[in-house]
């Protein structure tokens, strides 16, 4: 697993000797390896693209389990600083490598995030924005729910990028699910998506931008550790 500072050790080579000349000592040269992004084990960090500078971590805090924490890195140099981080929520009941539609698992994987909207105004998103009254929870959904979708971010799983969040096409078929986002939280596990408080949304819509790549990795700390 990539986590923390990895050092590789380059050994210089010792000048040649002449005859009756005193020896030259041999120098040694560190350089430390690009820092990981802690949690994050090969299999996921292979995933990010190189050219990814923002990077929305989702650690979900078991693979049954509704509840998680959201990081956000931003590449600095050869590592990843830690931005900002939140509580969040996740799938209801947890976590799944083969989500399926109303299986009530958030995806585990690394997913670009190319597109936003939602039923409020613009708050200064850098991703494209679509407001829209189309995003409006329904009102037989409990009263608690009614804002879920003020704001959205699309997470692109099986979702065409550069289309509103709400966009219904599924490149993959309807039973491998969709609509997959990040979206305002109501207190409690989602459908399949990631929820965060208005503050984190704000500032993710805020924040992510289209020139930096960001994309999200998300799943249980176990699977996102492996």
């Amino acid at each position: 697993m990539l986590c923390g500072f990895l050092t590789l050790a380059l050994a210089g080579c010792a000048a040649p000797r002449d005859a009756g000349s005193p020896a030259t000592p041999q120098t040694r040269t560190t350089t430390a390896a690009p820092t990981g992004i802690p949690g994050i084990g090969d299999r996921f960090q292979r995933r990010i693209p190189a050219d990814a500078r923002q990077v929305v971590a989702v650690y979900g805090d078991g693979v049954d389990a509704p509840d998680s924490t959201v990081v956000l890195y931003t590449k600095r140099g050869a590592g990843w600083d830690r931005t900002r981080s939140w509580p969040a929520h996740n799938g209801k009941k947890g976590w799944t490598a083969d989500h399926h539609e109303g299986d009530k698992r958030s995806p585990v994987g690394v997913f670009t995030l190319t597109d936003a909207g939602g039923v409020l105004k613009d708050p200064g998103s850098k991703l494209p924005y679509t407001r829209s009254a189309a995003f409006t929870a329904p009102r037989w959904w409990a009263k608690s729910h009614w804002h879920d979708f003020d704001y959205v971010i699309a997470i692109d799983y099986n979702r065409v990028k550069g289309t509103p969040p709400n966009d219904p096409t599924r490149p993959e078929g309807d039973r491998k699910g969709g609509g997959i986002w990040l979206h305002m939280d109501h207190g409690s596990g989602t459908s399949a998506c990631v929820s965060l408080s208005r503050p984190a949304m704000e500032y993710l819509l805020r924040t992510l931008d289209p020139d930096r790549h960001p994309v999200v990795v998300m799943g249980d700390r176990a699977a996102l550790a492996s």
